[in-house]
């Protein structure tokens, strides 16, 4: 899924600058006895380690979360290339520790060590029976981060795009992906699902299990469908929540994600148009065309943040898909909004809008790698997220048009996205040519991941997802095969694990204890929320 995962401790990270070189290591590993390595080249050096855990470095970071990596080859097909370190955290089980469960927050580009310090509460109960760990998938966050750098070739895409001029456009972005390159190092050729689920696998032997317990949410979901055809017998107890599609091309998932969005946006403007304060007033149809009106203002004049930086449309537009994800968040969007509108004041609105998030944000230059491969976490570029967002989604899809088939369908395909949404339109439209330039992407999940035999995962669909639509849940259960149980959320918000107590307890109670709920069985939208997860996307 495109443009999907943002957090409030992402948000207070951004004042943080820096693009990082990838650091390679090849290091001793431990020499402990190792089970037989997946065919291929030999990795058995790898599905040798043991994770040696420690304090987590950070200002923030809670003290009762441990840190700590596994080593990985840079090309598993030639593990003699190079090697990265993957950056792990955990919150350890109250009683003696059994098995780990291993989370993913989505994006793609989601680091997760900084969503489970800023927001793992959420998943206390899990501790009743796991290690509960996450790890910053390769190219994210503290794991060797990819970037676009401070070249403004990378910025700027969306807001003045000529759709009329495709040959500039083209050139501009060919620009773009040739900045991104240098910036990223040479992670970026391997980065992509069917690497990170190899890089899951490793963390599987490290943290010494036999089998993956997993819960994925949003991209989550694509990366643990993907882990499962690799690796079918390896699959423990495995919940996906969100559920991405597996067939469908960005240009299509574009589509939806522009109407998801603009439904959740909607429902949002019916409820602040029965509010006195509401910064669009009270006339709903008119309302709809104001909130154009403001993108389409910014976009031409931007107005500036404290920190000297522009804000423009498309940058509200990526904080609007942020604040729509649930509905606990729109009396601070309204509130955030009239500052924009009334005040020019975007302070409040970018506490949705995350770095990166949007094409308009450059990154500055941070300290060089540690000796271990792992990255600083004040040297982690501001852009990292929408930078490993794009590499990601590039490399998981083979799509790519050439030029004079994208020049040709450009009117066409703006058409069509205005249409899906004339808010969100645009946005999604530029992240799906943003792919534009670079090499052409994996058919590995369009092709192979499908009728897994596994043993049985839970598969959460939630009717009012404005990011991953319900119909993508019960397409990729079908595609999975009967390994695939499908439990249909009523509710609203992107994602039910956060949003849904019901939710929330059959996941926790199929991860702890193996209880399945019956094939199609449902959650009701019973309006409880059990608190709002910031960030949980694609």
């Amino acid at each position: 899924m495109l443009a999907k995962l943002c957090s409030r401790y992402a948000v207070r990270r951004c004042a943080g600058t820096g693009v990082l070189a990838l650091a390679l290591l090849g290091s001793a590993l431990p020499a402990t006895a190792a089970p037989a390595a997946p065919r291929g080249p030999d990795l058995t050096r790898f599905y040798r380690q043991q994770v040696a855990w420690g304090a987590c470095a950070g200002p923030e970071m809670p003290r009762d979360l441990q840190c700590g990596k596994v080593t990985v080859p840079l090309d598993y097909a030639r593990p003699e290339v190079g090697t990265l370190d993957i950056a792990l955290a955990r919150y350890r089980a109250t009683g003696a520790s059994h098995h780990s469960v291993v989370l993913n927050f989505g994006g793609p580009g989601g680091a997760g060590i900084d969503e489970l310090a800023y927001d793992g509460r959420q998943f206390m109960d899990l501790t009743n029976g796991y290690d509960v760990v996450t790890f910053d998938p390769r190219g994210v966050g503290r794991s060797s981060p990819v970037s676009c750098g401070d070249d403004d070739q990378a910025a700027g895409v969306a807001g003045d795009a000529d759709l009329a001029h495709p040959q500039a456009l083209l050139r501009r972005l060919r620009r773009a992906a040739a900045a991104c390159a240098r910036s990223s190092g040479a992670v970026l050729p391997y980065i992509g699902t069917v690497n990170a689920s190899r890089d899951l696998d490793v963390i599987r032997q490290a943290l010494g299990e036999k089998k993956l317990n997993y819960l994925g949410f949003s991209y989550g979901t694509r990366l643990g469908a993907v882990y499962a055809a690799q690796f079918p017998h390896q699959v423990g107890r495995m919940a996906l929540d969100g559920v991405d599609t597996l067939t469908e091309s960005l240009a299509e998932q574009g589509i939806a994600g522009a109407q998801g969005q603009q439904a959740a946006l909607d429902d949002f403007l019916d409820w602040c148009a029965g509010n006195a304060g509401c910064p669009f007033g009270q006339d709903r149809r008119a309302a709809g065309d104001e909130v154009v009106r403001l993108v389409r203002s910014l976009d031409r004049r931007p107005v500036t943040t404290e920190g000297g930086e522009p804000f423009s449309g498309q940058d509200l537009v990526a904080a609007l898909v942020q604040g729509l994800y649930s509905r606990t968040s729109w009396p601070m969007l309204e509130r955030a909004l009239t500052s924009v509108t009334r005040d020019g004041d975007p302070r409040g609105i970018l506490a949705f809008a995350t770095p990166g998030a949007g094409l308009t944000r450059s990154a500055g230059r941070g300290r060089p790698p540690s000796a271990g491969g792992l990255a600083d976490p004040e040297d982690v570029p501001p852009d990292n997220l929408r930078a490993a967002l794009m590499a990601i989604n590039c490399a998981d899809d083979p799509d790519r048009p050439g030029a004079a088939r994208i020049a040709g369908d450009l009117r066409r395909l703006g058409a069509a996205y205005d249409e899906a949404s004339p808010v969100f339109g645009r946005y999604r439209l530029t992240q799906l040519l943003m792919c534009y330039g670079r090499p052409k992407g994996t058919d590995f999940i369009r092709d192979r991941v499908k009728d897994v035999d596994t043993a049985r995962m839970l598969l959460v669909g939630t009717r009012g997802d404005p990011a991953t639509p319900y119909p993508w849940t019960v397409e990729t259960a079908r595609r999975l095969g009967p390994s695939a149980v499908v439990l249909d959320n009523k509710g609203d918000g992107h994602t039910g694990y956060g949003s849904s107590v019901c939710v929330h307890r059959r996941v926790d109670d199929f991860l702890l204890y193996g209880s399945l709920p019956a094939n199609g069985s449902s959650c009701p939208a019973d309006g409880k929320e059990w608190s709002a997860i910031p960030g949980r996307t694609g």
